[in-house]
């Protein structure tokens, strides 16, 4: 397995949708994970439905962790009882964040106070139940820092294309940055920046599986086996050696999620 190259070290992806509304058989594709070195993988809902399985997927497993939540792409048919159903997942023993949760005003503002709405009570649970959140922002950066900060939480920016003065806004709150995929893109040199100057202890690894794959294999499904490749692109950015990134971003990780 690859990480004996390594000594004990633990490589995580902190944020994948495995499920089987994107894959035929998400157990083959965890079982793969592990099997080509992954040792921890948190799966993100993003719905009821997704929530729910993603903590029937992490009961299966001793390595794998859910994160349960309403996303802003998913806020439509946000009830009382949604908002009931997710405080009622958040207390398996399994759940380690409320996520992915958050606001995205690049395909549409035009539900702006909605998302806010189901944003702010999604903190609520996180906040109320001592949990870290899982936070989506795409073109939502000083709406998401302020709501963030008036809940006191902590935990991860997931995907994370922001400018270098929010990274270090965030990071100051308590965030992780999470970084996929995307770092390796030749057009992301802004990414490519902010990880160059963020300190190593404040970036996550993450996969977005079955989005967002790396080079070599962008346009293809993801997987949570394809973080390694992340982590071999942030070394080459930092200068590291990748057992480095693997190992700083991995205690880190296991330190805000209490893995």
């Amino acid at each position: 397995m690859w990480y004996n190259f390594f000594g004990d070290i633990m490589l995580i992806d902190s944020h994948c949708h495995v499920l089987s509304s994107e894959y035929e058989d998400p157990k083959k594709i965890i079982e793969d994970s592990f099997n080509s070195g992954v040792d921890k993988i948190i799966i993100n809902g993003y719905d009821l439905e997704s929530s729910k399985e993603a903590v029937f997927l992490a009961s299966s497993y001793e390595n794998v962790y859910a994160a349960v939540g309403i996303s802003p792409q998913n806020v439509e048919n946000y009830n009382e009882y949604t908002y009931d159903m997710i405080n009622e997942l958040v207390h398996n023993d399994k759940v380690v964040a409320v996520g992915e949760i958050g606001l995205d005003y690049y395909w549409t503002k035009k539900n702006k106070n909605k998302q806010i709405t189901v944003f702010k009570e999604m903190l609520k649970i996180a906040n109320e139940n001592g949990l870290p959140v899982i936070v989506h922002c795409r073109k939502a950066f000083l709406d998401t820092y302020n709501l963030l900060k008036e809940y006191n939480v902590k935990g991860i920016l997931h995907c994370y294309s922001g400018s270098i003065q929010m990274a270090n806004n965030f990071t100051k709150l308590g965030f992780l940055l999470g970084i996929g995929g995307v770092v390796t893109f030749k057009n992301a040199k802004a990414l490519q920046e902010v990880v160059k100057k963020v300190d190593i202890s404040y970036l996550s690894l993450e996969t977005d599986s079955p989005y967002l794959s790396p080079e070599p294999y962008r346009g293809m499904k993801n997987v949570p086996k394809n973080v390694i490749l992340v982590a071999k692109k942030i070394a080459q950015i930092k200068g590291m050696k990748e057992s480095e990134v693997i190992k700083i971003s991995a205690d880190s990780v296991c330190s805000k999620f209490d893995l």
